[in-house]
């Protein structure tokens, strides 16, 4: 009991914080149950009363970095679930900036030295003061063997403060479990755990350290591509020390074009690079926002902060290959086939059914030109209709989305005529010739002498298919994807008219209103 009581307080404090933001006003409590829609309206009300004046899309933005590092963690973590809380409270929460004052530079010196054992001096030639400071750790400039370094640092005590606030989203998980049955699709226990994982790797810097020497392994043969080497011999779990990037921010057009970089280059050097991260090595940066990347004197990509990865096995990227594939040829039954094979659908649907949903999708593409095509919308108006079909979220497949939508504003910010087809097809064509062609079907059956009857038999089948992959690119690179989102939105409407019930009550919970509080002592 008294425990619930720490978790209620914490709750109400984070409902006032939402009332003094205005952020009440993105939510409708219509199809709420009696409690809830009681505290949100009462939450309107006061806040219209006792509100700061904040622009209408940056209510929830405010609300969380008002609250501290763990909600700021937890509002960028939800912004990429737009399965979870819809688009226009992901849009708002997108905006939330990770930045927060510094630490003092003594304690960061004495987290050194107790992480590595050693006085700051034996160390570092010299350590200046922090350059920039986010909820979890900090970054100081070094230099160490002649070299300059970053060494990233934990604020003290963070972990106890997470586990702290990590306890109470728990707490308003299962309680949002219990008092709405309609939520428990969208798993908000489970969408908190992984929250709490990703917190968790996020403050073992070996973690990431490990992270950059991988994706440093997997892309040394990429072009124009690098990340930032490690320093393993002062570095630990509580502090990462790097090369020194000396970069462009990407974000910079002015000053890239000033430095004679080619922008319409860089914008599919983005794309490139992370869709081969993405298929080909299924390990890739889910974080390579503008300020994460940067461009050196040399003209390559140098991607940092790898706190938060993502990670697609070999089911997922021939899933996504298949359904694009599915797509590009209008074969609406093999796409809801795979969906079903994979088990994302439930076998309680029919496979026509949910092919007949797809064709929505898929048919407008024929009105559009391959340069209008953006894949992340493309996936994330497919993942809002399997929703309708009882889809269970997929934490990767959303990852990936998030993702994609990320670097396509990237590259299209560097060049606003990007082609996504035309510059993913070199990347995708490869994985699809390597996994799905005749190649594929080589590769598989070296895998293992169990399986030779099997593709004996399918040999011919899948040699076909290889040839239709081929023709099909050509044609697409040729002819271009066309595509039109009037039914797309129309399906998503609905849908959203739907589950706005489960949606926003699970939005009660995961943003900790007061309203939640009352709902649980109802």
């Amino acid at each position: 009991m008294l425990q619930s009581i720490v978790h209620l307080s914490r709750l109400a404090r984070a409902g006032w914080a939402l009332t003094r933001e205005g952020a009440f006003a993105l939510m409708d409590p219509t199809d709420l149950p009696g409690p809830p829609a009681f505290a949100v309206r009462t939450g309107k009300l006061l806040g219209r009363v006792f509100g700061r004046r904040n622009p209408k899309d940056a209510r929830l933005a405010a609300a969380f970095a008002r609250l501290g590092p763990s909600w700021i963690k937890l509002g960028q973590f939800l912004a990429t679930r737009r399965d979870v809380v819809g688009d226009e409270i992901a849009e708002d929460l997108s905006q939330l900036q990770d930045k927060l004052p510094p630490f003092a530079e003594t304690r960061a010196r004495q987290a050194i030295e107790a992480a590595l054992g050693r006085p700051v001096e034996a160390v570092f030639e010299t350590l200046g003061p922090p350059v920039a400071a986010a909820s979890i750790a900090q970054v100081h400039k070094a230099r160490a063997d002649g070299a300059d370094l970053a060494v990233k640092v934990l604020r003290p005590d963070v972990d106890r403060r997470f586990r702290r606030d990590l306890e109470t989203f728990f707490f308003a998980a299962r309680k949002l479990e219990q008092v709405d049955p309609q939520a428990r699709r969208l798993r908000p226990v489970d969408t908190v755990a992984t929250l709490a994982r990703s917190v968790a790797i996020e403050m073992d810097l070996r973690m990431e350290a490990a992270a950059i020497s991988e994706i440093a392994e997997n892309t040394a043969e990429d072009p124009q591509f690098r990340v930032p080497r490690v320093d393993w011999n002062r570095s630990a779990k509580r502090v990462l020390t790097l090369e020194w990037i000396d970069g462009t921010p990407i974000a910079d057009r002015a000053a890239l074009i000033e430095a004679g970089h080619d922008l319409k280059a860089l914008g599919a050097l983005v794309i490139q690079s992370f869709l081969r991260q993405a298929l080909r090595d299924g390990f890739f940066h889910a974080d390579m926002h503008q300020g994460n990347l940067f461009v050196d004197a040399g003209g390559n990509l140098v991607a940092v902060d790898f706190g938060i990865m993502g990670r697609l096995g070999q089911k997922e990227r021939r899933f996504l290959a298949e359904i694009l594939w599915g797509f590009i040829r209008r074969d609406y039954r093999r796409t809801a086939e795979v969906h079903f094979e994979a088990g994302y659908v439930p076998a309680h649907h029919a496979v026509e059914d949910f092919a007949q949903a797809l064709r929505a999708i898929g048919e407008p593409l024929r009105d559009k030109t391959a340069r209008d095509i953006s894949m992340g919308r493309l996936l994330t108006q497919l993942l809002e209709v399997t929703e309708l079909f009882d889809m269970k979220t997929r934490p990767e497949l959303i990852l990936l989305q998030k993702t994609m939508v990320v670097v396509e504003g990237v590259g299209r910010n560097l060049d606003p005529e990007l082609d996504m087809w035309t510059t993913a097809e070199p990347v995708v064509g490869d994985w699809i010739k390597r996994n799905l062609g005749p190649q594929g079907v080589l590769t598989s059956a070296a895998e293992g002498a169990s399986n030779l009857g099997r593709l004996m038999v399918m040999a011919p089948e899948l040699l076909t298919r290889g040839e239709r992959i081929a023709a099909g690119l050509a044609d697409m690179a040729r002819d271009g994807l066309h595509l039109d989102t009037a039914s797309v939105e129309a399906i998503a409407r609905e849908e959203a008219r739907q589950s706005r019930s489960g949606r926003i009550a699970l939005w009660v919970a995961a943003i900790a209103l007061a309203a939640i509080a009352v709902a649980v002592w109802w």
